[in-house]
């Protein structure tokens, strides 16, 4: 949903909504991690959206820990192939397969923004609770209906 939106906001700035949102979900299975005791330092982005600054500063500005960009852009399959390699004897272990054929080659650090997304997320996280019943509601409304 867009929470806040209005006629003034502009097709910029919805996107821009847009990838926050999903940034903040990203946010919410890191958080899952941390509550397990893992300790996150760098998070590493690859694929199509690791493309993009922008989207590598929001990430970093919203998880508030490094994101850096790797020498690989396809993450699964790649991972794949060197997990087959430590399976065929090619490397000793993971570990080792990885810090051969993977470098850092790029890094954001959390900036300014940083604040701003930490004093947001709380809203963020409860938005959902606070509308659960009116999209039970709805949904129902909209069965019926059918």
């Amino acid at each position: 949903m867009f929470f806040g939106l209005t006629l003034r906001h502009t097709k910029a700035q919805v996107t821009r909504a847009v990838m926050e949102g999903v940034t903040y979900g990203l946010r919410d299975s890191l958080e899952l991690m941390r509550g397990l005791g893992v300790a996150i330092r760098q998070v590493r982005a690859s694929g199509g959206g690791a493309r993009s600054a922008l989207w590598r500063q929001m990430l970093a500005d919203v998880f508030g820990c490094e994101i850096a960009t790797v020498n690989v852009t396809q993450g699964a399959a790649y991972g794949a192939a060197l997990l087959a390699g430590v399976g065929a004897g090619i490397y000793p272990s993971v570990g080792e397969a990885c810090g051969r054929a993977i470098r850092v080659t790029g890094r954001h650090s959390p900036g300014p923004a940083s604040a701003v997304y930490a004093d947001f997320y709380p809203r963020y996280q409860a938005l959902y609770p606070a509308l659960a019943r009116e999209f039970r509601d709805i949904m129902r409304t909209v069965t019926r209906r059918s």
